[in-house]
Protein backbone atom coordinates (compact mmCIF):
# COMPACT_ATOMS: atom_id res chain seq x y z
CA UNK A 1 0.00 0.00 0.00
CA UNK A 2 1.13 3.51 -0.77
CA UNK A 3 1.28 6.61 1.43
CA UNK A 4 -0.77 9.69 0.57
CA UNK A 5 -1.16 13.16 2.05
CA UNK A 6 -4.50 14.78 1.41
CA UNK A 7 -5.44 18.37 2.24
CA UNK A 8 -9.03 19.49 2.00
CA UNK A 9 -10.70 22.84 2.56
CA UNK A 10 -14.25 22.85 3.90
CA UNK A 11 -16.66 25.79 3.69
CA UNK A 12 -16.34 28.55 6.26
CA UNK A 13 -19.97 28.40 7.43
CA UNK A 14 -19.62 24.83 8.76
CA UNK A 15 -19.08 24.25 12.45
CA UNK A 16 -16.12 22.40 13.90
CA UNK A 17 -18.32 19.40 14.71
CA UNK A 18 -19.59 19.28 11.11
CA UNK A 19 -16.02 19.34 9.78
CA UNK A 20 -15.04 16.54 12.19
CA UNK A 21 -18.07 14.52 11.06
CA UNK A 22 -17.11 15.08 7.43
CA UNK A 23 -13.54 13.88 8.07
CA UNK A 24 -14.87 10.88 9.99
CA UNK A 25 -17.10 9.89 7.05
CA UNK A 26 -14.18 10.18 4.64
CA UNK A 27 -11.99 8.10 6.99
CA UNK A 28 -14.65 5.39 6.98
CA UNK A 29 -14.51 5.30 3.17
CA UNK A 30 -10.76 4.67 3.33
CA UNK A 31 -11.20 1.93 5.97
CA UNK A 32 -13.93 0.16 3.98
CA UNK A 33 -11.64 -0.02 0.95
CA UNK A 34 -8.81 -1.60 2.96
CA UNK A 35 -6.77 1.46 3.88
CA UNK A 36 -5.96 3.36 7.04
CA UNK A 37 -6.00 7.02 8.04
CA UNK A 38 -2.75 7.30 9.99
CA UNK A 39 -3.15 10.89 11.18
CA UNK A 40 -5.68 13.71 10.97
CA UNK A 41 -4.34 17.23 11.50
CA UNK A 42 -7.04 19.90 11.76
CA UNK A 43 -5.51 23.29 10.97
CA UNK A 44 -8.70 25.20 11.71
CA UNK A 45 -10.30 28.19 10.01
CA UNK A 46 -7.80 30.08 7.81
CA UNK A 47 -8.02 32.93 5.33
CA UNK A 48 -7.88 31.93 1.68
CA UNK A 49 -5.50 33.69 -0.69
CA UNK A 50 -8.43 34.41 -3.01
CA UNK A 51 -12.16 33.75 -3.07
CA UNK A 52 -13.23 30.21 -3.87
CA UNK A 53 -16.93 29.75 -4.59
CA UNK A 54 -17.69 33.01 -2.71
CA UNK A 55 -15.76 31.91 0.39
CA UNK A 56 -13.01 34.03 1.93
CA UNK A 57 -12.12 31.51 4.65
CA UNK A 58 -12.07 27.74 4.97
CA UNK A 59 -11.40 24.91 7.40
CA UNK A 60 -8.14 23.19 6.46
CA UNK A 61 -7.65 19.50 7.29
CA UNK A 62 -4.61 17.32 6.50
CA UNK A 63 -4.98 13.53 6.36
CA UNK A 64 -2.09 11.07 6.21
CA UNK A 65 -3.42 7.97 4.47
CA UNK A 66 -1.96 4.52 3.85
CA UNK A 67 -4.18 2.81 1.29
CA UNK A 68 -4.37 1.11 -2.10
CA UNK A 69 -5.04 3.27 -5.15
CA UNK A 70 -8.64 2.01 -5.37
CA UNK A 71 -9.39 3.39 -1.89
CA UNK A 72 -7.96 6.80 -2.74
CA UNK A 73 -9.99 6.91 -5.97
CA UNK A 74 -13.21 6.27 -4.02
CA UNK A 75 -12.16 8.83 -1.37
CA UNK A 76 -11.61 11.52 -4.02
CA UNK A 77 -14.89 10.63 -5.74
CA UNK A 78 -16.76 11.19 -2.48
CA UNK A 79 -14.96 14.52 -1.99
CA UNK A 80 -15.99 15.71 -5.47
CA UNK A 81 -19.62 14.86 -4.70
CA UNK A 82 -19.62 16.71 -1.38
CA UNK A 83 -20.63 20.37 -1.70
CA UNK A 84 -19.15 21.27 1.70
CA UNK A 85 -15.59 20.73 0.42
CA UNK A 86 -14.46 23.60 -1.78
CA UNK A 87 -10.94 22.34 -2.63
CA UNK A 88 -8.80 19.24 -2.10
CA UNK A 89 -5.46 17.86 -3.14
CA UNK A 90 -4.10 14.36 -2.65
CA UNK A 91 -0.42 13.63 -3.23
CA UNK A 92 1.43 10.31 -3.13
CA UNK A 93 4.48 10.52 -0.84
CA UNK A 94 7.35 8.18 0.00
CA UNK A 95 7.03 8.82 3.74
CA UNK A 96 5.01 11.11 5.96
CA UNK A 97 6.46 14.36 7.24
CA UNK A 98 6.16 14.11 11.04
CA UNK A 99 7.81 17.46 11.64
CA UNK A 100 5.73 19.72 13.87
CA UNK A 101 5.45 23.27 12.57
CA UNK A 102 4.47 26.02 15.02
CA UNK A 103 2.16 28.91 14.15
CA UNK A 104 5.13 31.30 14.18
CA UNK A 105 6.96 29.15 11.63
CA UNK A 106 3.83 29.04 9.46
CA UNK A 107 3.62 32.85 9.51
CA UNK A 108 7.24 33.10 8.35
CA UNK A 109 6.56 30.61 5.56
CA UNK A 110 3.44 32.53 4.45
CA UNK A 111 5.35 35.86 4.42
CA UNK A 112 8.11 34.48 2.20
Amino acid sequence: MANYESVLIARQDLGVSQVNSLVSDLSDVIKKEGGEVVKVDNWGLKNLAYRIKKNRKGYYVLLNITAPAKAVSEYERRIRLNEDIIRYMTVKVDEFNNEIVSDEDMEQIEEA
